[in-house]
């Protein structure tokens, strides 16, 4: 047996709003504990990245979302302080449920994408809003 090292798969979600709003949840873990951040998380073994990103999205904010496409791949080695991810950040619109904090996130929100920018986001959230919005 051999050990091989490898970077970890993260899955993100920009979901829009009404008002060109973006659905943002407070982290409630560290790291960023307490810094607002795309909805997102692991990917399980054998689990698809689409499967992943639909239940992360519901796990954090009860919201039921269909995917409208890939807005990039992001794979900066220092992009997380707990090692090297790898996230695939989808692009998606509500199709269910109540927008209630759970799971990890101790508050949700749809924040002005505008207003979003202005905050300190988790991870690198904002460059990845700036890329789907090309800013």
């Amino acid at each position: 047996m051999y050990f091989i090292k490898h970077p970890f798969l993260t899955v993100d979600a920009i979901i829009l709003c009404e008002n060109n709003r973006v659905v943002l949840v407070r982290r409630r873990n560290d790291p960023y504990k307490g810094s607002w951040a795309l909805p997102g998380g692991f990917v399980e073994y054998g689990e698809t990245v689409e499967s992943a990103v639909l239940r992360e999205v519901k796990e954090e904010t009860g919201l039921d979302i269909e995917l409208k496409g890939i807005s990039g791949v992001y794979s900066d080695p220092d992009r997380d302080p707990r090692g090297h991810t790898v996230t695939i950040c989808y692009k998606a619109q509500k199709t269910g449920g109540k927008l209630r904090a759970d799971s990890d996130a101790q508050d949700v929100a749809c924040i002005k994408f505008e207003e979003a920018l202005t905050y300190k986001l988790a991870f690198d959230h904002e460059q990845i809003l700036k890329d789907a919005f090309s800013i």
